[in-house]
């Protein structure tokens, strides 16, 4: 069969993307990929000619994908999905006119869609600053050179992502006007106020979207915050150290790995391991457990929060974030019963609203807020009196 030229690929899928416009919204998908009954309608964004036909052509040997429109900036990307609002954005990071990153922040801002960056320069730096941006993850960009069963996981990766519900990702701005106007929390939810136990430790679970999250969060509090932070965020296997060195930039505080038997210090973030669930032990030192082979998720966040419930009890706060899932859920549930404060990230601010919805629904949480007041919070419940 003979090929079709790289002039041939793009004109024609650019073409026929320009009469397809979407009815539904980027928020209206279906729980998996088995309920799908169309083909995930993707918009390449992408700047490098022979990048560009790389992925056409390997996006088109799944009929499951279909390309409606290829944008060879960030500024016209935002444009396509606010018009095309297609079911996914695999948005390249160094383009003309309006970069990756960028574009990311504004279509997550306007028209929220799935976004996938793809990305030659592989790294540490470009991964975080772009799920900071609002991407749901970073992989990378495919060659000539590359395998079939490459072709074959960016395919399914893609088709995953695409199936993810994302929420509006706020500006900074925007956020801060909403922090003004905030309402008052339900009824059934306890307002942020000393309460006479002062935490001396707090423990945060993040997923998708997590790692903007938690800078967002922890970038406000000062070098000297007086207790100790005990993270999990799901990452991919190899990436929490990159990721605990990012965030160490980011933040006044100190940021590291947890290992075993470290004593969690005021002024100090620690971040669980790959494939290990980090605990806190009766002498309140860190326990690290290996992942169990009919464990999904590892490091989990459950495993945490039950053991910062059982030795912290009411002395404790439990944070859970944006993300896939309900990883968290029963760790709450058990902190809210020993009396610890339980904060849940809302569901304007979240990339994915998954995890605090879960949690949310059990009863478990006593503050819902926006992403950019949890850190007040914070502040406030450890500057309360014994």
């Amino acid at each position: 069969m003979q090929k079709k030229s790289l002039t041939d690929i793009v004109n024609h899928t650019a073409k026929s993307a320009i009469e397809m416009p979407k009815t539904s919204t980027a928020l209206q998908k279906p729980v998996s990929l088995l309920s799908r009954s169309t083909p995930v309608r993707v918009l390449i964004a992408e700047d490098s000619a022979i990048c560009r036909m790389a992925l056409v052509s390997i996006l088109q040997t799944d009929p499951g994908i279909q390309i409606v429109g290829i944008a060879e900036n960030g500024a016209e990307a935002v444009q396509m999905v606010e018009r095309l609002q297609p079911d996914l954005v695999t948005m390249d990071i160094h383009m003309p006119v309006m970069d990756g990153y960028e574009a990311t922040r504004q279509i997550m801002n306007q028209t929220p869609c799935p976004i996938v960056m793809i990305s030659s320069n592989y790294d540490s730096g470009h991964i975080f600053d772009a799920l900071k941006a609002g991407a749901l993850t970073v992989i990378k960009k495919p060659t000539a050179k590359d395998s079939p069963e490459i072709f074959a996981a960016i395919i399914s990766q893609l088709k995953l992502m695409a199936d993810v519900k994302v929420l509006r990702h706020w500006s900074e701005d925007r956020m801060k006007a909403k922090a003004t106007a905030v309402s008052q929390p339900p009824k059934s939810l306890e307002p942020a106020q000393p309460r006479g136990v002062k935490p001396r430790l707090i423990a945060i679970a993040s997923s998708t979207g997590g790692p903007g999250a938690l800078a967002t969060i922890l970038r406000p509090l000062p070098a000297d915050f007086p207790v100790p932070i005990l993270v999990v965020q799901h990452i991919s296997e190899g990436f929490a150290e990159p990721f605990a060195s990012w965030l160490d930039r980011q933040i006044n505080l100190s940021v590291r790995i947890g290992r075993e038997s470290d004593e969690p210090k005021a002024g100090e973030v620690l971040i669980a391991p790959d494939n290990s669930h980090m605990l806190v032990s009766s002498r309140r030192t860190i326990v690290l457990q290996k992942k169990l082979p009919q464990e999904p998720i590892c490091p989990s966040a459950n495993h945490l929060f039950h053991s910062v419930a059982k030795m912290y009890g009411a002395t404790a706060v439990g944070v859970i974030l944006t993300g896939m899932g309900d990883d968290g859920a029963d760790g709450l549930q058990a902190m809210h019963d020993t009396g610890a404060y339980t904060i849940a990230q809302d569901k304007e601010s979240c990339v994915v609203f998954g995890m605090p919805a879960v949690a949310i629904s059990r009863g478990v949480i006593k503050q819902v807020q926006p992403l950019d007041q949890i850190s007040g919070t914070l502040s406030k419940l450890v500057r309360s009196n014994n």
